[in-house]
């Protein structure tokens, strides 16, 4: 199942090569034609044409959603938990902060590849002393959906560590090179990878197998028909007039509508016709509660060589004379 999934994504990005976890449909309705990256119309690939840019930040150094993070990240806004203790709560506290006007824009780029200076994140990730995570450097701010998911779970882990009184950099005892191992299972660059393989191998939490026991703020993945492939939050399930699951409603960052981070919605293909989202190939897991982490071992876990842990460069800002 996972490697159709794949092959699905990689027919709608146009990949050739097994790297095809992060670029995906929005949703049921978008066709080869739309879900084709905007940056392919360039004669040019973007990273041939980029100009190197730092984070447009304030005088502080924050971009808009670390401003937005900022008083729940002091502990003067606290997150209440659930009853689980789960990292929901968390994970949405977080989806409220990205600004839903464009301001953060879609780019998912195949042709070159672009690992080596994107990881479909924001801005970049720091774990441990180290970027696990790389942002587009011409400071765009752009991300795309399994990206944007990776950079929710990893700032909602960090806010609930400093809410606990925890070292923000501790993820249930993983190194740099487990975290950066789990964002390759993550972004499914494997036989059998995804978020939820990702969460229950490091032991963070657990597979939602029950659709009726899914909850907003559940990291969720799906395939599609025409072939496509989605990374996203749970928000709700859209349900007919009897109450029957037949859709979904998330956010992520989608190339249709929002462009960028926002909220979308899709119908399950045998309930729109043939065309949507694959019932069957729907993953969904939750982060637990601290208190249930488990244990894990790595000889168990795939070690993915995908691409290499590179760090950006360091672009400092030069204070402009008055």
């Amino acid at each position: 199942m996972v490697q159709r999934v794949r092959n699905m994504i990689r027919a709608v990005c146009g990949l050739a090569v097994l790297m095809a976890g992060a670029c995906a449909v929005p949703g049921p309705w978008a066709g080869p034609a739309e879900s084709a990256s905007a940056d392919r119309e360039n004669a040019v690939p973007r990273r041939y044409r980029y100009t190197p840019t730092p984070y447009p930040v304030d005088e502080r150094g924050f971009s808009p959603v670390d401003k937005a993070l900022a008083r729940a990240f002091a502990c003067e806004e606290r997150v209440a938990d659930d009853e689980e203790g789960s990292l929901n709560p968390y994970v949405l506290r977080v989806v409220a902060a990205y600004p839903l006007d464009g301001s953060y824009p879609y780019h998912c780029g195949w042709d070159p590849r672009e690992y080596d200076i994107y990881n479909g994140v924001t801005q970049d990730l720091w774990y441990r002393g180290m970027v696990v995570a790389k942002a587009y450097p011409d400071g765009s701010r752009c991300s795309y959906c399994c990206g944007l998911t990776f950079e929710i779970f990893f700032r909602a882990m960090q806010l609930r560590n400093v809410q606990k009184g925890l070292d923000p950099d501790d993820f249930n005892g993983m190194t740099f090179h487990d975290l950066f191992n789990m964002l390759q299972l993550w972004y499914i660059e494997g036989e059998g990878d995804c978020e939820q393989r990702a969460i229950t191998a490091y032991g963070l939490g657990r597979a939602v197998e029950d659709f009726e026991e899914a909850r907003p703020g559940d990291f969720l993945s799906y395939s599609t028909t025409p072939p496509g492939g989605h990374s996203v939050i749970f928000i709700d399930w859209v349900r007919d007039s009897d109450g029957a699951i037949i859709g979904l409603k998330y956010f992520s960052s989608n190339l249709g509508g929002s462009r960028g981070p926002g909220y979308a919605r899709g119908l399950f293909s045998d309930a729109d016709n043939g065309r949507g989202l694959l019932r069957k190939s729907v993953r969904i897991a939750r982060v637990g509660a601290i208190e249930s982490y488990r244990p894990f071992d790595r000889a168990t876990i795939p070690r993915r060589h995908a691409y290499a842990p590179v760090q950006p460069p360091r672009i400092l800002l030069t204070p402009t004379a008055r």
